[in-house]
């Protein structure tokens, strides 16, 4: 996603310009009040003690270790998309931010004190005073808050918002704009050219038709219109643009995009054109395909050089005894974008078996004694360390099916298909989740997909480790549905 220059700060509308910059000014109140409020661990247990040269000269640094704890868990909280407004969340919300905060601060202080081997100052009053510490930083998230609110969004700050269109939409939109208020915006009202239902328009104080936009732009002195949706009319949509440009009125339209699509939906620009896509594809980045490759080939090669000729062995006895015939299974799939390949199994069935491509049930009689061990704990799938070494597959991802499964499954779920713009895995998020085994009902199908998507819209190498870590743990103690 390109950005225009300026920076993204610089193209987030006002709301939400205020927004971050109230977090910001808070942010720097409370490095301050921590500042002054660490004098007290500094001068000890002795409170009115003279504080030495070394102390003195120390306590900068000490206040700078802090303050850089905080902001790293305000950033932390920004990238999370968990952006904190004590007025939108509960007491136990405050307290869970402020006991972050804490944690970060003094952590930052004890990792220094210690590479530092700083002895200048008592570890047992840093440990008494991170209860101050803490009781500081819930005090400011939540009273401090609405202080600086007041203060920096009132007078000729106070916006006026004026909702034009649907008044549906705009109750949809009711709890946002209340939590709005905080930041020096009040919702006057709404324009609307269908009959007034209050029934249906709740509180919602009428001011007119849309063609009174501009009166009512002037009357009330509205400083914000948000466009409940776009008028059908492009007359009628000049007008009322011009309007607003002539008093200097701010825009916001509404997207109700994702709800018509029924799917998130994701904003992107490039060389100057907008566009909207269904989903993001981290694997589509070849520094993220080299990453997931490079693990593919660590882990595949020592499976493939040192367990699968020892494994081979142990099937190869194990066939002799209940199901003689060749150790290895070969069959078409269905790989990325489709594409055909053939995986290697372990055979688990009988070799006359008439139906392969029917799904394999509980106490499914074409497989034979034996293959049910090894389907249990999934060790007819270690051929496919193979298939991965070769490129068809990689150790995680959406599990590969028969081509015949495909295009069953692509007729209940439409979307089903999406799953195939990665590389098939011999294990996935869906299998991790329990979701394997028999599909039986399109649900069992949907929960399959729903993991599959999950997967490859937030893939990171974390994740696959993760994946594979569960695996290893499901192949020593396998779920019900293994089978």
């Amino acid at each position: 996603m390109l950005e225009k220059p300026g920076g993204a700060n610089a193209q987030k509308p006002m709301i939400l310009q205020r927004k971050r910059g109230l977090q910001a000014v808070l942010l720097l109140l409370q490095c301050i009040l921590v500042a002054l409020s660490f004098l007290l661990p500094l001068l000890g247990t002795g409170f009115f003690r003279t504080l030495s040269l070394q102390q003195i000269a120390h306590y900068p640094i000490y206040t700078l270790i802090m303050m850089a704890g905080l902001i790293v868990e305000s950033n932390r909280r920004d990238h999370a998309s968990k952006q904190f407004n004590p007025f939108g969340h509960s007491f136990l919300r405050q307290h869970q931010v402020s006991l972050h905060q804490t944690l970060y601060a003094m952590g930052a202080l004890f990792v220094y004190l210690a590479w530092a081997r700083d002895n200048y100052i008592s570890r047992i009053s840093l440990v008494v005073w991170m209860p101050v510490l803490y009781l500081i930083l819930l005090w400011s998230n939540r009273y401090l808050w609405a202080m600086l609110a007041h203060s920096l969004f009132s007078g000729i700050r106070k916006g006026r918002i004026l909702l034009i269109g649907s008044p549906p939409k705009a109750l949809h939109l009711r709890s946002w704009l209340n939590s709005k208020e905080i930041f020096g915006m009040d919702t006057l009202g709404i324009l609307n050219d269908d009959p007034f239902d209050p029934a249906v328009s709740g509180d919602l104080r009428r001011l007119g038709r849309v063609a009174d936009a501009e009166k009512v732009i002037r009357e009330y002195g509205i400083t914000q219109v948000i466009l409940l949706q776009l008028p059908e009319a492009p007359e009628q949509h000049r007008k009322l643009m011009a309007a607003m440009e002539r008093h200097g009125v701010r825009l916001l339209i509404f997207n109700n995009l994702e709800e018509k699509l029924n799917h998130p939906v994701i904003y992107l620009e490039d060389e100057g054109h907008h566009f909207i896509s269904l989903r993001k594809e981290p694997l589509e980045n070849p520094l993220n395909r080299i990453a997931k490759r490079t693990l593919d080939i660590l882990i595949s090669v020592p499976v493939v050089v040192l367990i699968l000729p020892w494994i081979s062995i142990f099937v190869w006895f194990l066939q002799r005894l209940y199901s003689p015939g060749p150790v290895f299974f070969k069959q078409v799939r269905a790989g990325i974008q489709n594409n055909q390949f053939l995986i290697w199994k372990y055979r688990t069935m009988h070799t006359n078996n008439p139906d392969a491509a029917r799904q394999v049930t509980l106490g499914d009689e074409r497989v034979y004694r034996g293959g049910q061990f090894l389907r249990r704990f999934s060790i007819d799938e270690l051929p496919q360390f193979w298939n991965v070494l070769r490129g068809d597959m990689s150790v995680t991802g959406p599990r590969p099916h028969l081509i015949e499964h495909n295009e069953q499954f692509a007729k209940q779920i439409a979307s089903y298909p999406i799953r195939t713009v990665v590389k098939p895995g011999i294990t996935g998020l869906a299998q991790v989740r329990g979701f394997r085994g028999e599909a039986r009902t399109p649900t069992d199908i949907a929960l399959r997909l729903e993991s599959d998507i999950v997967y490859l819209e937030n893939w990171r190498l974390s994740l696959d480790l993760a994946i594979i870590l569960r695996t290893v743990w499901q192949m020593v103690s396998p779920p019900k549905t293994a089978y």
